[in-house]
């Protein structure tokens, strides 16, 4: 799993490559919180299109998130994620916190 990263005007977008799942998940929260406290981001985004598995993890990484982003007044939502990771998504309900923006080729 890898964490890359790209900051612009207030806005930190955070791209996942590869597998988020139970093995991964301390790695890649470390690495993120690392970015939020560097950039101290107005809005963040989750891009998920290098994703090619997430589980349950996924989904307490982006609440964990969703809690520090908009705890200090900001805006998060996820983009671009691939066909099983969005149907993780979609099976948690997690669209009903969090903005899930939806690639139209996976629609």
């Amino acid at each position: 799993m890898k964490v890359y990263s790209a900051y612009h005007e207030g806005r930190l977008t955070i791209y996942l490559q590869g597998e988020l799942d139970q093995h991964e998940i301390r790695r890649s929260i470390a690495s993120i919180e690392g970015l939020l406290d560097d950039y101290l981001p107005r809005d963040c985004v989750l891009d998920l299109g290098g994703l090619s598995f997430m589980d349950s993890s996924g989904i307490a990484l982006i609440l964990k998130l969703h809690r520090r982003i908009t705890g200090s007044g900001g805006r998060i939502w996820v983009e671009n994620a691939a066909a099983q990771p969005l149907r993780v998504l979609d099976a948690s309900g997690i669209d009903r916190i969090v903005n899930i923006r939806v690639p139209r080729e996976v629609v």
